[in-house]
Formats: C-alpha cells, structure tokens, sequence
C-alpha cells in the first residue's frame, strides 16, 4: 500500500514538474480543461462516452506498462485502473453541467476492461492500398501498418455523422489517430528526391485534399441527415484541418535525418488540440511550422 501510494505522490509531482518547464503544455491544459467544465452537450449520457474516449486515448498512448509490470508485479492492473479512473472521474465531476447518472457510474466498469487489453500476440493480416499514390506514402506506410484498426475507425467516423455531438466527440478521438500518421521521419535520401520532384506546398495541397477525400462521406451524410445544423460541420472542417495541418507542418519543422520520429506526445496533442478548438491561433502557428518547415527542407535539397 505505501508502494501504491509513493507512487501517486510521483504522479502529482511529474504533473507539476512537467507544467513548470513547459509553459505552452501548461496553458493548453488549463483552456481544454476550461473547455470540458464549461462544454453543455445535448444528451447526459455523451459527457460519460467523451470522458471515457479520453481516458482510451490515454490508455492507448502508455508506455509504462511494462514498468509498471516489474514494480508492481501483483497490482499493477490496480494501478493502471485507479489512474484511469481519476481521470475520468476529474473530468465527469468537473463538468458544470453533469448530472450523476447511471450509465456515467456503469462507465467505470469499462474502464476496469482497460486493465485486461493485452497486446496481440499474432499480426493481423494486412492491405497493401496499392491505390494510393506513393506521394501520399505517411498514409499509405500507416494504413498497411494498421489496416484494420483504420477500417474500424474509418466505419466510426462515417457513423459519427449521425448526430452533431458524436461528429464532434469522435472527431476529438480521431486526432490521437490522425497524429502518428507523421509521427516517422523518411531518410535523408528520400526526402531529398520527394522535394527535389515537388515543393512543400505541393505536399501540403496534396496531403489536404487526400484527408478531405477521406472525410468527404461524413461530410456528406451529415449534411443529409442534419442539414439545418449545418454550422456545425464547419466547425468540424476548420477543426480537423487546423488540427491535420499543424501535425503535417511540425513534422518537417522538426525533421533532423538523425532521428527516427518527431516523437508526438500527449503534451503536443493537448497543445495542438487547444489551438484548432480556438481556430486563429492555429492558423497563426499553421503559418510559423510551414515557414521553418521550408527553410528547414532547403538544408537537405537547396532551394
């Protein structure tokens, strides 16, 4: 028990320690915190499944539970639920507009499922998307990698369409998807003959329409079935592509052919999520991130 507790001290602490050296993590926190108080949704029971979908997020994204394993080796499942559960709990009882409820407290039965996921021990066999064009290869490398997981995502996005609130809740749980998507850098010599065949614009115009492309039947079928509530699809296109821009743009404005990946984290999901929510500031940094991205290029292919 003291072993539990030492370490949730250490967790409390981290979490200082972590907004303390890094400002820009600590005031995106703070206003999607603010957000998640203040957010009113049509139906009591979308607050559970938004919370939990963060909590999954969360779950998903850990790399400590391998360690976890060795320093708790007979309650480490305790520890991974009571982490998850705090943080369901801190932001379903923060929420101004929540009720207790039954199926926000039957929740937390799912979230004991999470102590059980176990990676799989066998690959899934895979589509080779062959289609796709090879200017296009961060979609096409992390769609082979992950071929099912996208078609399921991909049949959830479509559904999403459905109703305005499950639009905006699964558009927020896609992003953690949509971030790793550029999360690995190519060799220096396949960047040098990409940019030597187009330019970063190029690139970009080409990457958004794709992203697009792919939204397009959500977009379609939400207009069909939710015409007169049309404004928020807008928000929904400006939202994801802020989102999908910074991402694409901060890969190549961190690009080094050193280094494996640009290293996404939590802490730049919370702060690039904070950005699009509130649109400008996105489009301001859209705007730096592409700016140092080219200079950046032209080290390796000139101008």
């Amino acid at each position: 028990m003291h072993k539990i507790y030492q370490h949730f001290q250490f967790r409390f602490n981290q979490s200082f320690r972590i907004f303390n050296f890094n400002p820009k993590v600590s005031l995106s926190v703070i206003l999607v915190f603010g957000t998640l108080m203040i957010v009113k949704l049509p139906q009591t029971i979308f607050y559970p499944l938004l919370y939990f979908s963060m909590v999954l997020v969360f779950h998903i994204n850990r790399k400590d539970i391998p360690f976890l394993k060795k320093t708790f080796i007979s309650s480490w499942r305790l520890i991974i639920f009571l982490e998850s559960a705090f943080i369901y709990m801190l932001f379903l009882m923060a929420n101004i507009n929540y009720k207790i409820e039954k199926f926000g407290l039957l929740t937390f039965v799912a979230i004991i499922s999470l102590c059980f996921l176990q990676p799989k021990s066998k690959p899934f066999p895979t589509l080779q998307w062959n289609f796709i064009s090879n200017d296009l290869f961060e979609w096409k490398s992390y769609m082979r990698k992950n071929t099912w997981m996208f078609i399921l995502t991909y049949i959830v996005m479509i559904a999403s369409a459905y109703y305005s609130a499950s639009l905006i809740l699964c558009g927020i749980f896609l992003l953690d998807y949509l971030s790793h998507v550029y999360e690995n850098n190519e060799n220096k010599e396949m960047l040098e003959v990409y940019f030597k065949k187009m330019n970063f614009k190029d690139k970009i115009y080409k990457n958004v329409i794709f992203f697009n492309a792919l939204l397009s039947p959500t977009y379609i079928l939400f207009l069909i079935l939710n015409f007169n509530e049309s404004l928020y699809l807008l928000y929904y296109i400006f939202f994801m592509n802020c989102y999908f821009l910074l991402i694409l743009t901060r890969k190549y404005r961190l690009y080094h052919h050193h280094e494996k990946a640009n290293y996404f984290s939590i802490a730049v999901f919370i702060e690039y999520f904070a950005y699009s929510i509130t649109i400008i500031p996105a489009l301001i940094m859209i705007r730096l991130n592409s700016k140092e991205a080219q200079q950046n290029i032209s080290k390796y292919v000139g101008n």
